[in-house]
């Protein structure tokens, strides 16, 4: 199994690469501008969105997890939110994800939150089938409306 650790400064470049790779997974198109930003909430203590690596034991970065915490009017309680969810294509089918999902099961009931949420695309069928083995999918369809 991968350490799972937050991230550290020196992990910049690796983790980089592996945002690039979620980006391209979802054919989204990010600039580096965008990656730096994101780069500085995940370091910064004080912003709401937090990141967890999962390590192999050479150091190397197999996955990547940004999560956040998200208000829950109707339970009055606060959930986590998993935002981003990405494994090197080398290193999948090896637990990596399971891990990274375990590991923010365990901050969920550390910090108190009452759920841990992700979405992913109806397509992803190899993510959702361990998505189901770990989580209940919801019947919430959820949808974006541009400003």
């Amino acid at each position: 199994m991968p350490l799972i650790r937050p991230p550290r400064p020196e992990d910049r470049p690796a983790w980089e690469r592996l945002y690039a790779g979620y980006a391209a997974f979802y054919r989204v198109d990010q600039t580096p501008e965008m990656r730096a930003r994101v780069w500085g909430w995940v370091i910064d203590p004080a912003h709401e969105v937090e990141a967890r690596l999962a390590v192999a034991p050479d150091g190397a970065l197999l996955g990547l997890a940004h999560f956040r915490p998200f208000a829950r009017p109707l339970s009055a309680s606060t959930g986590g939110f998993l935002d981003d969810l990405f494994v090197a294509p080398e290193a999948r089918g090896q637990g990596v994800a399971r891990a990274l999902i375990e590991a923010l099961r365990a901050e969920t009931a550390a910090r108190g939150w009452s759920v841990l949420r992700w979405i992913t695309a109806d397509d992803n069928v190899p993510a959702r089938v361990l998505y189901d083995s770990l989580a209940q999918a919801t019947r919430w369809l959820t949808y974006d409306a541009r400003p």
